[in-house]
């Protein structure tokens, strides 16, 4: 698992290759865990931003969500909140 982190923690800059890479600078890969032929997901933000993250741990948020999604379906139509 990755390193406890007090916060967002600036690695360098990177410089994007003539076919679009980058790398990843060896501090942010060890601190947080990064191993080779890991999948990362890589999402854009308006402004221009780009978000990496890992594929496994959007998939762990998204099903805790459709479990919230579920519950509260679950309440509107009984009427009561159900304990989780």
């Amino acid at each position: 698992m990755a390193r406890e982190s007090k916060g967002p923690k600036f690695y360098g800059a990177v410089t994007v290759s003539e076919r679009g890479q980058v790398a990843i600078p060896v501090e942010a890969r060890r601190d947080l865990e990064i191993q080779e032929g890991e999948k990362l997901l890589v999402f854009g933000a308006h402004g221009g931003g780009l978000f990496f993250t890992r594929a496994e741990q959007l998939r762990e948020h998204m099903g805790r969500m459709l479990h919230v999604y579920r519950s509260a379906l679950e309440s509107d139509e009984s009427g009561e909140r159900r304990p989780e």
